[in-house]
């Protein structure tokens, strides 16, 4: 089986996700992902190789042209068994304590924080829980600009929940879009409940 991908253009990791819905669609077979940068091509390559997948890499005028054999021994430059903890289906919760990701730059922020909620939205588990709490609560709003990915993940079975005190401190209750209104006890008791990972 061979599938080709056209990923130039695309925003990282869109490349790296349509990779990896090509590759979970076959049994074995190879992928061919085409990208126009180098942030893509190593992040392509580098899930890949830790995917236990063949790669290689051509190059011409700036854009890539990687071929992923599955079921092929894996490069040389595999990553290491147990480099990261994998938390099982529905275990994990994440509480968002802003609207932006980061520190440093809240326009890079936004973008970043845009494209966390699209790779938890594509990725696999999904997680238990996203919790919003004070300046966090923007993003489960009217206009924000991550809603379409939010009501996806609850549409999923994923609980999403912003905290009614903050709701209310920003004068947004009535604007809430997505998920329910909560407490500070029920907060806690979520993250004691799951594995607590906080933005």
């Amino acid at each position: 089986m061979s599938t080709d991908i056209d990923a130039r253009g695309l925003a990282c990791p869109q490349p790296v996700i349509a990779t990896k819905k090509a590759l979970d669609a076959m049994a074995e077979g190879v992928v061919t992902t085409f990208v126009d940068n180098l942030a893509a091509k190593e992040n392509v390559v580098k899930f890949a190789v830790a995917s236990g997948c063949g790669v290689s890499v051509q190059e011409q005028d700036g854009h890539y042209r990687i071929r992923i054999t599955k079921g092929a021994p894996a490069a040389a430059q595999g990553n290491s068994a147990g480099e990261a903890a994998v938390c099982p289906a529905g275990e994990t919760v994440y509480l968002i304590t802003k609207d932006t990701f980061g520190h440093g730059s809240d326009d890079l922020g936004a973008i970043l924080m845009k494209s966390f909620f699209f790779t938890v939205r594509e990725s696999e588990p999904l997680p238990k829980a996203i919790l919003f709490v004070n300046g966090g609560v923007r993003l489960a709003v009217a206009g924000s600009p991550v809603l379409d990915h939010l009501g996806a993940l609850a549409a999923a079975g994923v609980t999403v929940l912003s905290c009614g005190t903050c709701l209310d401190f920003f004068g947004l209750k009535d604007q809430l879009a997505v998920g329910g209104v909560t407490n500070m006890y029920s907060i806690l008791d979520q993250l004691a409940a799951g594995k607590a990972v906080t933005l």
